[in-house]
């Protein structure tokens, strides 16, 4: 499992164990230190530099061997929005970008757009196609036929090589009969042992036509689109009772959900109920588990990850980091 903590370390965990294997230092500043890993198993892509750079690091020798500046053109800052992403067979990274043009006496808010860059392309990496993008986009990952879903108002499907794109999920343009439409508040871009793209959104569900609030139930639920067949599910799993920050289904029983921030918590999806929750010791922002969904693993907020049974929700142990705080790192789990 790699994930990233303050000052500006990548850190890989050995699950067979749950022991710390190695730390890299990372260049630059911190910040968000969301990181991807990439086909071959052996690099891992992280947003860092105060959301401004996206740096690659080979996982052996912890050498930087990619480097986009997203800041491409003269006189502007750009940043990126946790969005960035993979193409299946690893050659080209995705990232949406939203400039500011720095003048002298103001500033210009210009429109997001996509940047392409060839991952081999090493430390000065250019864009090699640019691209429109929609405004408040953020997470994205890529289809096994290349195709990249974006998250923003809706979820986007959009060709990589010609830009064009269309509504895949609808979100705050859904139409479903006597719901509100649905918040969403996730930073986190998983790579999930259901090969899956996901994230959770909250609602109120109305009792009939009248849409009164005053009787609505509030509700959780989640948006998965299932990267080798393009598939999309969108479902309730639960009454709003707390916020989790991730959720994420098991691999061992895709009808158990597991949420996370104050509590980890435990949900039927088909039942829409909740099966058991635990009291954690401090908040975590980030859930995972290990490909066998044998357990679950939470981390982000401080430099420690907890690791519990799934089945129980004991907790098994803590790993502890030997730096700072992970903040809003996204853990990823992958297998060499």
């Amino acid at each position: 499992m790699v994930l990233t903590s303050h000052p500006n370390d990548l850190h890989i965990i050995d699950l067979a164990s749950d022991t710390l294997y190695k730390s890299c230092r990372l260049p630059d500043k911190f910040g968000p230190g969301t990181a991807m890993v990439a086909p071959d198993k052996k690099t891992a892509f992280i947003l860092s530099n105060h959301f401004s750079d996206i740096y690659g690091v080979d996982l052996d020798s912890c050498k930087t061997v990619f480097h986009a500046e997203l800041s491409q053109q003269p006189g502007e800052k750009a940043r990126s929005m946790y969005s960035f992403a993979l193409s299946p067979d690893g050659k080209e990274l995705y990232a949406t970008v939203n400039p500011t043009q720095m003048l002298n006496d103001h500033y210009v808010v210009k429109e997001p757009r996509l940047e392409v860059f060839d991952t081999s392309a090493g430390l000065n990496a250019k864009s090699v196609r640019t691209f429109p993008m929609p405004r408040q986009v953020y997470l994205m990952r890529a289809a096994d036929d290349g195709s990249l879903f974006v998250a923003g108002p809706d979820i986007y499907k959009m060709d990589v090589k010609t830009g064009k794109y269309e509504v895949a999920v609808p979100g705050r343009n859904w139409n479903r009969p006597n719901y509100t439409a649905p918040d969403v508040l996730y930073f986190w871009p998983q790579q999930s042992p259901l090969h899956d793209f996901s994230m959770l959104y909250t609602a109120a569900k109305f009792k009939d036509e009248k849409k009164d609030p005053a009787t609505a139930d509030p509700v959780y639920g989640y948006v998965s689109i299932d990267l080798k067949t393009g598939k999309s599910t969108m479902r309730d799993f639960g009454p709003l009772t707390e916020l989790y920050f991730t959720g994420m289904r098991s691999p061992k029983d895709p009808n158990q959900m597991f949420g996370v921030l104050n509590r980890l918590a435990k949900y039927d999806i088909k039942e829409q109920k909740l099966i058991k929750a635990t009291n954690l010791d401090h908040s975590y922002y980030c859930v995972a588990f290990n490909t066998k969904g044998s357990k679950v693993y939470l981390g982000g907020t401080f430099n420690d990850i907890a690791v519990f049974d799934p089945d129980s929700l004991k907790k098994l142990k803590n790993i502890k980091l030997p730096s700072g705080d992970m903040s809003t790192t996204t853990l990823q789990v992958f297998v060499r």
